[in-house]
């Protein structure tokens, strides 16, 4: 493509993002969303660490050998 093409395009966006209004609330609502579904469920939902699944330091050990020299 083009260099003035990819301006073009460029300019485009930015302008359309400068001048909405209500798409800016609706941005904030997807950031938020997101952050919940990501950062907050992450924490409950999938807290799987190596205390959990075993109870000795060997069987932790045996654990993270194995996975490190997996093929």
């Amino acid at each position: 493509m083009n260099k003035n093409y990819l301006i073009k395009i460029l300019r485009l966006y930015v302008d359309g993002f400068k001048n909405m209004r209500l798409g800016r609330k609706l941005w904030a609502i997807i950031i938020v969303k997101l952050i919940i579904m990501f950062g907050v469920l992450k924490l409950f939902l999938f807290d799987e660490s190596l205390n959990s699944k075993f109870k000795t330091s060997d069987e932790k050990a045996n654990f993270v050998l194995e996975n490190l020299t997996k093929d």
